[in-house]
């Protein structure tokens, strides 16, 4: 693994059903602080990808190495403990909780302590003053004792990464993280996202399908196709680069 890089990939390959090749030999590294953004059309191999880092499926072929450990045989659980969250694109909040138990929570499980949340939860204050600690950050401290479930599609983008966030990560992965929400609200989201990752120095993985989005707020773009990478670099150097106007853009950013 080079020396710089928080994560490596390495030939990884990934096949479903009969033959259908998902990822062909992807290798890449990110480096800690980075913010990389993971692009390219449908079918093009990132979730596939971002499943593989984060444990929820296993590779045929190929290694994942995480500061400097082999991780590709380990658990979900295992991956969350040493440093890898994500959130979803398809936001994964408990409803029927409020909004800082759904942070709470989150930091309970951090602690290993989940089973122990309904029953004793008034008895770990440093818990919920850290969960409304990282409800200010994200600008949801008002919404704190609001349910989950009856707050907007903007606040609810931002509540997922807020309880991604409470793990505590040493590598973040968003998961479209301005889909669903109206035009306007895009860049205030990533306002606060982009705030808070660089401000802690955390390395973050960005699948996002808004290309205003990912040439404004990513250090380096890896673009994928047919679950290959086609090209990485700078957005400059990937705005200029004609395979990739070819397979990813269209004429919209030529």
């Amino acid at each position: 693994m080079p020396p710089d890089s928080l994560l490596e990939v390495r030939d990884l390959h990934v096949a479903y059903g009969a033959g259908v090749r998902a990822l062909q030999g992807v290798s890449l590294h990110v480096r800690p602080g980075e913010v990389v953004a993971l692009i390219g059309s449908n079918g093009a191999g990132k979730t596939s990808l971002v499943n593989l880092i984060s444990g929820l499926l296993q590779p045929d072929s190929g290694r994942i190495v995480f500061r400097g450990e082999d991780v590709t045989n380990q658990s979900v659980q295992d991956r969350i403990k040493g440093g890898i969250a994500r959130s979803f694109q398809i936001v994964n909040l408990f409803d029927e909780l409020t909004v800082v138990d759904n942070v709470a929570l989150s930091i309970f499980a951090r602690e290993g302590k989940t089973r122990w949340f309904f029953t004793l939860a008034d008895h770990y204050g440093a818990i919920w003053d850290e969960a409304n600690d990282i409800l200010h950050q994200f600008g949801l401290d008002l919404k704190a004792q609001q349910l989950a479930g009856g707050i907007s599609q903007g606040e609810r983008k931002l509540l997922d990464v807020a309880v991604a966030y409470a793990l505590k990560p040493r590598l973040l992965f968003l998961d479209e993280p301005t889909s669903g929400v109206s035009t306007r609200e895009k860049a205030p989201i990533m306002d606060v996202i982009s705030s808070i990752v660089r401000s802690n120095r955390i390395t973050a993985v960005v699948i996002e399908h808004d290309m205003d989005i990912i040439f404004k707020y990513s250090d380096r773009i890896v673009v994928m196709h047919q679950g290959l990478i086609l090209a990485s670099g700078t957005p400059e150097e990937i705005r200029s680069n004609e395979s990739v106007k070819d397979a990813v853009f269209g004429p919209t950013h030529a």
